[in-house]
């Protein structure tokens, strides 16, 4: 037992990589197919009006420093389906998430998102194959620079976060990446604020 919550917890930490690998498509990245649109602080993830754990997170993205808001920073972010399946489309000879968004933080560095409670994916490196986390990725991409894989949303009621799980997520610092949404009306509300990291690689 004590072996199954480390793999489950080393997925925890590797998830967001393979995940967004995985989907990579041929010619393209598909982070990047918000071009053709305008983009606010605020999306509705697709599906969003038809489920039943209806979710809105708010937050504030800041510089390094963790206190200036950091404006204009896309935050892309993907996810499975409440029946923790990812729903995989193709387009121009690439593949994509379509539970997935983009919003671009106003000058208070401020983002909101509504989307779902996904359900649980069944995880890729056990065996035999069992379900893990709850998990919505995201990526943050500034101008300029290099688009970098941030801490997976995770859900503080999922009863694969155990308390091993919790403790690394403390020592690794992404402990605020656990989401504890609130009943408001017929949404979860919840907040996720996040800090850019210092060094990050300028695109060349």
């Amino acid at each position: 037992m004590k072996h199954l919550l480390t793999i489950l917890c080393f997925a925890l930490f590797t998830g967001s990589f393979l995940t967004l690998s995985a989907q990579e498509p041929v010619n393209d990245n598909p982070i990047y197919d918000y071009a053709e649109q305008q983009l606010s602080n605020t999306d509705t993830i697709p599906g969003f009006e038809t489920k039943t754990n209806k979710l809105k997170i708010s937050g504030t993205i800041y510089q390094s420093d963790g206190v200036t808001p950091a404006k204009d920073v896309i935050l892309f972010i993907e996810q499975a389906d409440d029946n923790g399946d990812y729903q995989i489309k193709t387009k121009d000879n690439g593949r994509y998430m379509h539970h997935r968004g983009w919003v671009k933080t106003n000058t208070d560095g401020q983002y909101t998102l509504y989307t779902f409670v996904p359900g649980a994916a069944t995880d890729p490196i056990t065996f035999p194959r069992r379900k893990g986390l709850k998990k919505i990725y995201p990526v943050i991409i500034e101008a300029g620079k290099a688009e970098y894989n941030a801490d997976a949303f995770l859900f503080d009621d999922d009863p694969l976060l155990t308390k091993t799980c919790r403790k690394r997520l403390k020592r690794k610092g992404a402990d605020g990446s656990i989401l504890k949404p609130v009943k408001q009306g017929d949404l979860l509300v919840a907040t996720r604020d996040i800090v850019l990291e210092e060094n990050t690689s300028e695109i060349k």
